[in-house]
């Protein structure tokens, strides 16, 4: 059996970078899975002592993403015995382009089909969670999308439990909201991705939050915004990550925190900056065991 990096991470808060923000930006764009140029990613993050990178799967040329092959799948496994960093995270943003709860059939057919072969393939090198994002293009609208969306998530759910990998939904639902919508689904394998960015342009309390369905959370992504606007440097804008932090103490969160914090063209110097503000606050209010 093949050794996996994630066998012999050490115990303590892990941090990881979202794809893509430690190298320039792939055709310009704030998000991308740098085609082309993403095994240069792992060496980089293993140099700042990150434990993981969260992958992306974009909707554009997703078959060539190394994710959805199987001789892609082995050369992230490569690179992470090489480095020590590992892929345990997946946001697949391209449901936000190709929803399941789409009108159009062929559209859920391909977005199941994707997310069966992701699943599969994630399994293989041990990925613990899809993220599901269900916000702006994709968001849940009103209970006929919910509906659509649960009804056509079920494959993927299927697979999920077999294989022990958590989807992980991303919404702009209320607290309340949200947990309605968790509570219709009948399976241990749907989570919670919180975004702490997102929840404050949103005008949500993390308290409320993490009081109404932290114990579902699983992964955990780092950004900083303004209320009803973009990102911005961590510490800069309205997320209250003090009030964010002492919630997170009362679920006893053992997961990921990723770095999904602002970017500039270049990536590196301006993750650092924020990675250097983050880590001491993650490492002294959420000890891990």
């Amino acid at each position: 059996m093949k050794h996996h990096p994630l066998d012999t991470i050490t115990k303590g808060p892990q941090i990881g970078v979202m794809q893509g923000r430690l190298l320039p930006k792939y055709k310009g764009r704030y998000q991308a899975h740098p085609v082309g140029c993403w095994q240069q990613e792992f060496p980089l993050a293993a140099e700042l002592e990150l434990s993981w990178i969260e992958f992306i799967l974009d909707f554009h040329d997703v078959w060539e993403n190394p994710l959805m092959s199987k001789t892609g799948i082995d050369e992230i496994h490569s690179l992470s015995e090489k480095t020590g960093v590992v892929v345990k995270t997946v946001c697949a943003d391209y449901f936000m382009e190709a929803p399941l709860h789409s009108l159009s059939t062929v559209i859920v057919q391909q977005s199941q089909k994707v997310l069966l072969t992701l699943i599969e393939h994630c399994s293989q090198i041990k990925v613990t969670e899809i993220v599901i994002p269900c916000v702006d293009q994709s968001s849940l609208i009103d209970d006929a999308c919910k509906q659509q969306f649960i009804q056509n998530l079920q494959p993927g759910i299927k697979l999920a439990e077999k294989l022990a990998v958590n989807l992980a939904l991303e919404t702009d639902l209320a607290p309340g909201d949200f947990v309605e919508l968790l509570d219709q689904f009948d399976s241990l394998r749907i989570t919670v991705n919180y975004d702490t960015g997102n929840s404050a342009a949103l005008g949500y309390d993390p308290s409320e939050e993490l009081a109404a369905y932290g114990s579902k959370i699983t992964d955990i992504h780092i950004k900083d915004r303004f209320l009803n606007g973009g990102s911005t440097l961590l510490g800069t804008g309205d997320t209250d990550f003090d009030r964010f932090f002492e919630a997170l103490k009362k679920i006893n969160y053992q997961g990921p925190f990723i770095m999904q914090a602002y970017r500039d063209d270049e990536g590196v110097a301006v993750f650092k900056s924020q990675l250097d503000w983050i880590s001491p606050r993650i490492k002294s209010k959420i000890p891990h065991e």
